[in-house]
């Protein structure tokens, strides 16, 4: 009697045959006296069109839609159909008793086995167990099989996977079929196109559109304002510092018409008029009314999802959201990292336990084999438990992105771009075991004729983690970018200040008028659109708040690079390599507009994630998949009817002209 590994991969079961030392290849299997392992290629099983249920719906009609099919249908993809066969005559093999499950852990891993199992027709008194781990070492992969449970206590996992293929499936089968049918000739005929003119439609990829457009049009439609601010310069002893004018509580100004905000005016003349108060008499004598010092700590960011990955990344080496995902895959997979489609930032009790196994196994990276040293002979790994980076209830599937400790020598096997992938994680991690970062802060409050002017002052006198988080890999900077956020002080200026007390008498040099004007949003990077779809549409900008928001955002850690690689190869974005700015072209501006007169619901962000979430509860057991799909089956029927009752073809070309003619005069689709 033999066990059967099946992996998602041919590389992934290569390690499976070398821990399990399985060897005798075969055509698309390894064997030996008590043990078979195979794979998959990716996906063998995929969803059939509905032409499969009926021929007549080849045809596009509005008469065959919507089409809600009673009980799904499946079919082999015919480029895999080979490996199929083999892998289905294995599963049924008479000699095979335990089928082991060791494609991805997640929801589609999960789904690509069952699949399988389902279309092979496998007989169900064979036992199946499921194996998930969290990193392809041969210590994680023994460890998985060992503690290998019953496949069938993933069987609300399944659930999920296979709901969220059927809602993308029924969305995007009725959504783009009614809309191409009622709309489809007016893109057509106003782009000139000889194609189709196909809409496509889907639950996450048009809401993420309906994003990039919104920003790209609240960004053609801002006006930008001048402001201008008075400035103290004020003399200290040899050395010069700027305080800034607030109307706070107590000033002429204070709720003044005449403000912007309350540190500027709406007009020169009244910065000026101000100006003028603050002069009389000389010399600009000024009080020392408040005078604050204090120490803060920054503390080491929480540890990489794959969002915040995928945003560094865009940020630091210019690569999109799919080149990301696809280098740290490569880690995975040569052993470096551990799984990288995760949304937790935190690690779990179980590896904290043995967290040292990594710090130990970075000695042997030399960019910081000295950190990794020092935390292991300090013993600062020891209280990480206690820590707000281990929480297992911020855990679904994995833990967050961290290097094994393993596998170095396999870095000499890729790119540069992904040795900055590794030591970025890398980096991250170990940050974690150091101490804060700590900051000296002063904060002055001067008063002159009633009015009080501002002026703070932040120096690092505490490395602590910052010694480890630079990175020597990242791409050169450019003027303004990633500049450090704390202001450089001369130490006799810090000095000055410190000498100060309530009540000393300080000199201003001169008053001045900066003069600003405000700033239209910025256009969303690959990165930032991922941390966007993350946040699914909220203004919470503290990364520790994101936490509270997952199984609300939109799509999944493993789907977001697909979505935004989907919109670029249709033509609805485009995207700046050099940047990695995302703008979106004439046509997704085009089926933006009728998506919004037609169905409204697909550019909600906040509808978009509670499909997610209802797939989550899905998931957790909390609701029925029967009771989801249901819920579905009403929105697609519902939405698509209404669609067919419309007759607003003729009510969009104002809309399109108006798009068109930003685009003309060349300010479109730069992504600059």
């Amino acid at each position: 009697m033999k066990n059967l590994y099946i992996a998602e991969k041919p590389s992934v079961a290569k390690e499976f045959a070398k821990a399990l030392k399985v060897s005798g290849n075969h055509d698309g299997y390894i064997e030996n006296e008590d043990s078979i392992v195979t794979w998959c290629v990716g996906h063998l099983i995929t969803m059939s069109y509905p032409e499969v249920y009926d021929p007549a719906m080849r045809k596009w009609e509005m008469e065959s839609i919507p089409f809600i099919p009673e009980e799904f249908k499946y079919q082999v993809i015919d480029g895999v159909s080979k490996q199929f066969e083999i892998v289905k005559g294995l599963l049924n093999r008479p000699d095979v008793t335990c089928i082991y499950v060791c494609t991805d852990s997640g929801r589609e891993g999960e789904y690509i086995y069952r699949l399988v199992d389902q279309m092979a027709q496998v007989s169900p008194d064979k036992e199946r167990k499921r194996v998930w781990i969290d990193s392809q070492t041969e210590e994680e992969i023994l460890r998985g099989i060992r503690e290998a449970r019953p496949l069938s206590d993933y069987d609300n996992l399944c659930a999920a996977a296979y709901s969220r293929a059927k809602e993308d499936y029924l969305m995007g089968i009725n959504f783009s079929r009614v809309l191409t049918l009622k709309y489809g000739y007016t893109v057509r005929n106003y782009l000139n196109e000889q194609k189709s003119g196909v809409i496509s439609v889907g639950r996450v990829m048009t809401c993420v559109l309906g994003m990039v457009v919104q920003r790209e049009r609240e960004i053609r439609e801002f006006v930008k304002t001048p402001f201008y601010r008075v400035v103290a310069q004020v003399d200290a002893e040899g050395d010069v510092f700027d305080a800034e004018w607030k109307a706070v509580e107590g000033s002429k100004y204070f709720e003044s018409p005449k403000l912007y905000k309350e540190n500027g005016f709406k007009k020169k003349e009244d910065a000026e008029a101000l100006i003028r108060d603050m002069k009389e008499p000389e010399p600009y004598a000024m009080q020392v009314e408040k005078l604050e010092k204090k120490v803060e700590k920054k503390n080491p960011p929480m540890l990489y999802n794959l969002a915040d990955l995928q945003n560094d990344c865009s940020r630091l080496f210019k690569i999109s959201p799919d080149q990301t995902l696809q280098i740290v895959q490569e880690l995975y997979e040569k052993k470096l990292v551990t799984y990288p489609r995760t949304d937790a930032r935190v690690l779990s009790t179980a590896v904290s336990k043995e967290i040292h196994k990594n710090i130990g196994g970075l000695k042997g990276y030399a960019p910081l084999s000295g950190y990794a040293d020092t935390i292991l002979n300090s013993g600062s790994y020891q209280g990480i438990a206690k820590t707000k980076y281990v929480n297992d209830k911020q855990i679904t599937d994995h833990y967050a992105i961290i290097p094994t400790g393993q596998g170095l020598n396999n870095l000499n096997a890729v790119s540069a771009t992904a040795k900055g992938v590794y030591d970025i994680i890398a980096r991250r991690f170990l940050c974690i075991f150091y101490p804060s970062a700590e900051y000296q802060k002063a904060a002055l409050t001067l008063l002159r004729n009633g009015e009080r002017f501002f002026a703070s002052f932040k120096v690092l006198y505490k490395q602590g983690y910052l010694e480890i988080a630079g990175n020597a890999f990242k791409s050169s900077k450019k003027k303004g970018e990633e500049e450090e956020e704390d202001a450089k002080f001369s130490p006799e200026l810090i000095r000055f200040v410190a000498g100060l007390k309530k009540g000393s008498e300080v000199t201003a040099q001169n008053f001045l008028i900066r003069e600003g004007e405000t700033k239209p949003p910025a256009r969303y990077t690959s990165g930032s659109l991922v941390i966007a779809m993350e946040r699914a549409g909220s203004d919470i900008e503290e990364e520790e708040l994101r936490d509270y928001m997952k199984g609300s955002g939109i799509g999944t850690s493993a789907t977001r690079a697909e979505i935004i690689k989907k919109l670029l190869n249709i033509n609805y974005m485009t995207l700046n390599k050099k940047t990695q700015v995302v703008t979106p072209t004439l046509k997704g501006e085009m089926i933006y507009d009728i998506v919004y007169y037609s169905i409204n619901a697909l550019l909600q962000p906040k509808l978009t994630a509670s499909w997610e979430k209802g797939l989550g509860q899905v998931e957790r057991g909390e609701i029925k998949e029967s009771d989801y799909m249901k819920i579905l089956d009403d929105f697609v029927i519902r939405k698509t009817n209404l669609v067919k009752s419309l007759n607003n073809q003729n009510a969009f070309t104002p809309l399109f002209d108006k798009a068109a003619a930003f685009y003309k005069k060349g300010k479109g689709q730069s992504g600059s």
